[in-house]
């Protein structure tokens, strides 16, 4: 990946959104009802071993089955994925039904930027549930300390719903707001998705560094803290299958000219994977781990 550090990248455009992320499990009978409780998801359809997860707006997650996959190791791939909720009430009713359906949490964290709960699904994979706080509360995003992570106050954030009466669903307006991923090496990483992507770094620390369009905090994050050199992870692992964001037809157009430039490959997906929007790109990092670039006109 060393051709990408000098090739001069586009900006990607502010109004860049993220698509659904594409999760290999290991049983859909698992983690259906899983997503659906837990999480307060809806099944939009299955089709054999594939099954899309809707908050009610577009696909959040496609869900693809492998009974004979593997648990993820010391190899890159998938740290987690972060639903978005719209405020922090939300986030509030989603941390009830975790309550209510007695869902095992890993942690809970005020990071300045935004609080977020985090869990495992049924696989292993990570999941982060987040609502974003006011920019006002961001900081200045270069130093470290502003996404540091501060305990949240769970008590706190049950009590701001307790009137209410349980609600099964996530807000509609649910998105994906980031991913984060593990890799062999932070520079490297940066080659690929600041040099050649175009996203523009926000923050930086020991072994992670954290990227987005249009100044927001991020969309992605990738880190080091598997191992530096970590390899790809194998074809029969549980974990990321690939995730999207969208950009315009045009920028879609000068990425591939970078990419073309670096000799870096990618599939055009002229037909849209799973039959989306056409004049899409498949590329993969240095790690094996796949983004699909859609058209957003």
């Amino acid at each position: 990946m060393s051709e990408t550090s000098t090739t001069t990248a586009s900006v990607l455009p502010e109004t860049l959104t993220l698509g659904a992320v594409h999760l290999t499990v290991t049983d859909l009978d698992r983690s259906i009802p899983f997503y659906e409780a837990s999480i307060g998801l809806q099944l939009v359809s299955r089709d054999g071993d594939t099954a899309r997860m809707s908050a009610g707006a577009e696909d959040l997650l496609v869900l693809h089955e492998r009974d004979d996959a593997k648990r993820a190791g010391r190899h890159a791939g998938l740290y987690h994925f972060a639903l978005l909720y719209p405020t922090y009430n939300d986030l509030a009713r989603a941390a009830r039904r975790l309550a209510e359906t007695r869902t095992p949490i890993q942690g809970a964290s005020n990071h300045g930027i935004s609080w977020a709960i985090y869990l495992p699904d049924p696989d292993g994979n990570g999941i982060e549930l987040a609502a974003d706080q006011p920019r006002e509360n961001w900081g200045d995003l270069r130093d470290p300390r502003a996404i540091g992570p501060r305990p949240l106050d769970l008590t706190a954030l049950l009590n701001a719903v307790a009137h209410e009466e349980p609600t099964p669903h996530a807000d509609r307006d649910t998105r994906v707001g980031h991913l984060h991923l593990h890799v062999g090496d932070v520079e490297e990483g940066l080659a690929f998705y600041r040099d050649l992507l175009g996203f523009e770094v926000q923050t930086r620390f020991e072994g992670a560094a954290f990227v987005s369009a249009g100044g927001y905090h991020h969309h992605l994050g990738f880190n080091t803290w598997r191992g530096e050199g970590v390899p790809p992870a194998p074809a029969d692992a549980v974990g990321l299958g690939h995730w999207t964001f969208r950009i315009p037809a045009a920028d879609i157009a000068a990425l591939r000219e970078r990419a073309d430039a670096a000799e870096i490959a990618y599939e055009d997906l002229d037909g849209g994977l799973d039959g989306g929007p056409g004049a899409g790109v498949l590329i993969r990092d240095p790690w094996g781990i796949a983004v699909v670039i859609e058209p957003t006109d």
